[in-house]
């Protein structure tokens, strides 16, 4: 258990003996860190059940726990709050436990299987800045879960299936009329066509804009689809290749994001329970025609705002999105033993994620007690506040703001570097982008500013990672001076007890993080502790200092934070790199 944890059941077992039980004690961090470290303020609450004094209660508390080892110095302050200020010993002894197993500090024990859907680029369309966000989110939440103890399985959710697909293999087919996919005789050979992704990223756009303008062709490309559909031997092949072409491209850039997935399936996967799912729906009686068309009313009484029904089939006969969604959890639940199901997805989709969890619930595709949970996240926008465009007005491709970022980096923070520069600056500029995409809550929109973000000075990725850099070749030099360090032996300065106390709150603050679904106190988190640190650096010579302990415990304590924050940025996706 945690120390703190442990702190907080010795108070309540003590209280036990004055005739004081309550559920459980809570120390708060003081908001007034000259009164004390901690404060508990329960005698308010506790005044009004036991229909007393709150400053009695409190000096009740106080004159039974005053002797604990654990504190230094224990006051009383109107109406009843108590102040804790924490022993060294205590402090020092929670820090060499952390300092031997780092990762005591983050798993909570919560044994859940959890299932993350993030990411979910369409196939042959050009990752934008857009498609950040979901991946970017949903991999840091990925990594928290398997943080706090929990079992995940990831799934990137390909856009691989419908419409867009038939428009593609259409255009295709009027370019190359000959290619072995169109002809009747095909019988699954292997056809010489170099399809690229440079190809697919001119080839959706152009079929996109012809088929909206001509009925036709739009008709023409429904018809593919429905053979598609139906596994028409050319189109099928066709489809498969445009497919791996499109995702080893995703895969890439995804990769220099750190993002990864366990599974790669597409809406094409989840199509392959469609018969399964509607004969069960079938079964269950709960499609009703509406309007031709074939829904499930998933209205409840509470709700303060109308809520349609999840149409199913729509009019035209074709399957709906949503009902790809209801076909995606049903095979899920099918495959997999999950607690929770986990949607990263813009805000915007709530309705449509509110329609799908009703009808999965109210068909029973879903268990009562697994929770589908939705984490909407809002929009990134340049730093005027309006839509990240190209200098031609189009949507910036993900791919040019890494290199965009990645450029500013090389100018801005290392001239003093000759080796490895390319990839030093990467892992800089990827360190910039997912830390001020995490910065904000999750559902909050905000405004990408490169000279902003890629600033050594304030609360950016550069900053925590020159942070780092730092520390590790302070670690460096100490070790190649042969100087030992193997725990924190003494407390010599007001920082040092600041950083300690900011780490006894690590604990609590991973637990906020992973109830919320969001990243954002983590980075403000990483961004408190590094600059208590900062200031701790700047006023102490570390590997200078004369007294031997002081000296073995600064070293420690550095390494402490080290590998404390090299573990919170695995968390978030970043690495650190050797030097910068």
């Amino acid at each position: 258990m945690h120390k703190l944890d442990n702190l907080e059941n010795k108070i309540k077992e003590t209280l036990k003996d004055i005739g004081i039980e309550v559920e459980s004690i809570t120390l708060n961090p003081s908001n007034r860190p000259d009164l004390g470290d901690y404060q508990y303020n329960g005698a308010m609450h506790l005044a009004k059940i036991m229909h007393d004094n709150p400053m009695n209660i409190a000096t009740k508390i106080v004159e039974k726990i005053k002797d604990f080892s654990e504190f230094k110095e224990i006051s009383v302050a109107n109406p009843g709050f108590i102040n804790i200020t924490l022993s060294d010993e205590f402090l020092i002894e929670f820090a060499n436990e952390s300092l031997k197993d780092i990762t005591s500090n983050y798993n909570l024990g919560i044994n859940k299987t959890i299932f993350l859907d993030y990411g979910g680029p369409n196939v042959a369309k050009v990752l934008h800045v857009g498609h950040l966000r979901s991946a970017n989110i949903g991999q840091a939440l990925n990594n928290l879960c398997k943080a706090v103890g929990c079992k995940t399985i990831s799934d990137i959710h390909l856009g691989d299936w419908g419409r867009p697909m038939g428009m593609v293999i259409l255009e295709i087919k009027t370019r190359y009329p000959n290619l072995a996919y169109f002809k009747e005789d095909y019988n699954g050979e292997d056809v010489d066509f170099n399809l690229t992704n440079e190809d697919l990223l001119e080839l959706y756009p152009t079929a996109t804009t012809k088929a909206k303008e001509n009925e036709s062709i739009m008709e023409e490309a429904r018809q593919i689809n429905l053979e598609l559909q139906n596994k028409h031997k050319g189109y099928y092949a066709l489809w498969k290749k445009i497919v791996e072409v499109s995702v080893n491209e995703v895969k890439r850039l995804y990769s220099d994001l750190n993002v990864d997935f366990d599974l790669w399936e597409g809406e094409s996967d989840n199509f392959e329970y469609m018969d399964e799912l509607l004969e069960y729906l079938y079964n269950k009686n709960l499609m009703i025609k509406s309007e031709g068309a074939k829904v499930i009313e998933i209205k409840e009484e509470t709700d303060k705002k109308e809520i349609p029904p999840l149409i199913v089939i729509k009019s035209n006969g074709a399957v709906s999105y949503e009902a790809t969604d209801l076909a995606a959890i049903w095979e899920r639940m099918h495959k997999f033993k999950i607690d929770e199901l986990w949607y990263i997805v813009d805000k915007r989709q709530e309705l449509h994620f509110t329609q799908v969890f009703r009808a999965a619930k109210k068909s029973e595709i879903v268990k009562k007690e697994t929770k589908l949970i939705f984490n909407g996240f809002g929009t990134m926008n340049g730093p005027d506040g309006k839509p990240f465009k190209t200098r031609d007005g189009g949507v910036m491709p993900l791919k040019n703001l890494l290199d965009s970022v990645t450029e500013v980096c090389e100018k801005r923070l290392m001239e003093n570097i000759t080796e490895n520069r390319s990839e030093i600056a990467r892992t800089i500029a990827v360190s910039a982008i997912k830390y001020a995409d995490l910065l904000p809550y999750r559902s909050t929109d905000y405004n990408f500013d490169i000279e902003k973000f890629t600033d050594l000075n304030g609360k950016t990725g550069t900053y925590l990672l020159y942070s780092c850099v730092r520390m590790n070749s302070l670690l460096k030099k100490a070790n190649e001076a042969n100087i030992e360090y193997n725990d924190i032996k003494v407390l010599s300065t007001e920082n040092e007890r600041k950083i300690l106390i900011t780490m006894l709150d690590l604990k609590r603050m991973i637990k906020r993080s992973f109830e919320n679904c969001s990243l954002n106190e983590i980075c403000e988190y990483l961004y408190k502790i590094t600059n208590i640190y900062n200031n701790f650096y700047a006023e102490n010579k570390v590997l200078t200092e004369k007294n031997k302990d002081t000296k073995s415990s600064w070293l420690s304590l550095t390494k402490l934070i080290f590998d404390n924050n090299k573990y919170l940025l695995n968390i978030l996706g970043i690495n650190i790199p050797e030097k910068m």
